[in-house]
């Protein structure tokens, strides 16, 4: 009896995909179409809420600090209160776990960049502490299956926290207040977390399961790579935040494929900018502690619920909410300066995370968007 031969070739005859070819078939038109394009939330109700849940974090826990004897701290009081914005789709007891779990990593994201710069640490070697905390919460987020919206939120507690610590006490402040905005947010979803209850059962969602550890671990090294030479090409450039430029990085490398990775650049580009002229509108204003709380409370609710639908919407509204917290812990920050600093930073940022998700992106990543781009064409032909 004659036996067909295997129409599967083997490994060694699968086709190459040259990283040449990758990089131009992430500028195709699809690409810039799925950029813009609106995609329905899971839920948005859930989304509501966590918006509400993450204002109303932030506004108590600044509140909080503010009447305290040490009011210059609000900054990583709302800081901490950021660990509200993870779990939202968990159920309500596995919920409580992951906000206490991040609230915990946030401030270790302040206490460990706060004891380098008190061990005398300069500022190329406080951007390589940036990347390696980078690096280790990306690894511990995934591992942990704690999800949206990943490492780049405890990256940005720490890059605030790279304004150097004249003593131990300051460490100790730092680090207590961010931990004291944790508490906070564990406290507003413990109190309101009921509102998602009758949504989560409508969920079609499957089962959040880590990668294998040796993906771990790549994804890590990548992206605590890709962090750290951003930050020293905005220092070595003479950027005044370099921090947002390794921030940029991980937020666009936290995408799961290549086309997500560039979606994400060209949605964190456009919406830094527009985001940044309304952050300017405001500041120009000059306006006093409560319009800047009363407008960071605002924005934080509209990024959750709209970023669903696209993630340029979110960085619109989360964009001048960055820069007003930054003014908050800092009002001596250049009002006109910073809106236009963080566009260059963050859009230096961008680019170089999709160009080293390129650099080192694997075969099979290389493979999946071809084959992505070969059904798109065959369903236009």
């Amino acid at each position: 009896m004659h036996t067909p031969p295997d129409p599967t070739p083997p490994p060694s005859a699968a086709p190459q995909v040259p990283r040449s070819d990758t990089a131009l078939q992430l500028l195709e038109r699809a690409q810039w179409r799925d950029s813009v394009a609106l995609t329905s939330q899971p839920s948005l109700r859930i989304a509501t809420v966590a918006g509400m849940q993450a204002a109303l974090s932030v506004l108590l826990a600044v509140l909080l600090v503010h009447v305290s004897p040490w009011p210059h701290l609000v900054g990583f009081a709302a800081l901490g209160a950021l660990s509200a914005l993870f779990g939202r789709f968990a159920p309500l007891r596995l919920r409580m776990r992951i906000v206490t779990l991040c609230a915990g990593l946030m401030a270790l994201g302040v206490l460990i960049p706060s004891l380098a710069t008190l061990a005398g640490a300069g500022p190329a070697t406080m951007l390589g502490v940036m990347a390696l905390v980078a690096g280790t919460a990306t690894l511990v987020v995934s591992h942990w299956v704690l999800g949206g919206p990943g490492a780049v939120i405890i990256v940005f507690a720490t890059g605030a926290a790279l304004v150097p610590a004249p003593d131990g006490l300051t460490v100790a402040a730092r680090t207590l207040a961010a931990l004291a905005g944790g508490a906070v947010a564990c406290a507003t979803c413990r109190a309101t977390d009921w509102l998602r209850k009758d949504a989560l059962p409508h969920l079609a969602l499957p089962p959040p399961v880590p990668p294998p550890l040796r993906l771990e671990l790549l994804v890590a090294l990548r992206i605590t790579v890709a962090a750290g030479l951003s930050a020293w090409a905005a220092y070595l450039a003479g950027m005044p935040h370099p921090a947002w430029a390794a921030i940029g990085a991980v937020a666009v490398m936290q995408g799961a494929h290549l086309h997500i990775t560039m979606n994400r650049a060209l949605q964190r580009m456009a919406g830094t900018v527009v985001g940044a002229v309304v952050a300017w509108l405001i500041l120009a204003q000059n306006p006093g502690f409560g319009t800047v709380l009363a407008c960071i409370v605002l924005f934080q609710f509209v990024t959750e619920v709209v970023i669903g639908f696209n993630y340029a919407l979110g960085q619109i509204a989360v964009t001048p909410s960055a820069l007003l917290m930054t003014h908050l812990a800092a009002p001596a920050a250049a009002v006109a300066g910073m809106p236009v600093e963080r566009v260059m930073d963050t859009i230096l940022g961008a680019a170089l995370g999709i160009g080293f998700a390129v650099l080192f992106s694997t075969l099979d990543d290389r493979r999946q968007l071809a084959q992505l781009r070969a059904r798109e064409s065959g369903t236009r032909h």
